[in-house]
């Protein structure tokens, strides 16, 4: 694989990035306790709340889907969302390359040097973001008393960077 291009998501790629889901258990891992499982295409999209926030995709040469990933404005924050990488490509360094760029045009666009996200403790993506320099953080006094049980963690933009590379 050559290029990998960070893309506005088709409409094709949310029926694939679905398909990364097939229990309860994932798609509450991977979209928050309240994404609704079992979801039809159309709960899908709407849980996904595509007009709040930014949603990006990793897509390969051919234009298939390799990653996704959201982020938005969140107490100051670039907050990254919805990270996900194909089941079939995972431990290929897509998860870094998607948090990169994910990080780069998210800190640009909002104006922040700091990125955060939320991770249940069972996820196996919390190596990686500890790897990349997320440290868990206190939760900022904004009325997220429901996320009880998930680490929010924080990272500063320029360790990103140097930590991952283009």
């Amino acid at each position: 694989m050559r290029c990998l291009n960070l893309s506005s998501p088709h409409a094709s790629h949310f029926e694939t990035l679905a398909s990364w889901f097939p229990d309860a258990q994932s798609c509450r891992r991977w979209g928050g306790p309240a994404f609704r499982y079992p979801f039809t295409m159309q709960s899908f999209r709407e849980d996904l709340q595509l007009d709040a926030l930014t949603s990006r995709c990793l897509v390969g040469d051919a234009g298939e889907l390799l990653a996704f990933g959201q982020y938005y404005a969140r107490s100051g924050h670039c907050h990254l969302a919805r990270l996900a990488v194909a089941p079939g490509r995972r431990g290929e360094g897509l998860g870094t390359k998607l948090i990169q760029r994910l990080a780069r045009e998210g800190c640009g666009v909002l104006a922040t040097e700091t990125c955060s996200l939320f991770v249940f403790p069972d996820n196996p993506a919390l190596g990686l973001y500890r790897r990349l320099g997320f440290v868990e953080t206190p939760l900022p006094a904004d009325g997220q008393a429901e996320m009880s049980g998930i680490h929010y963690m924080t990272v500063v933009r320029e360790r990103l960077e140097g930590t991952l590379g283009s």
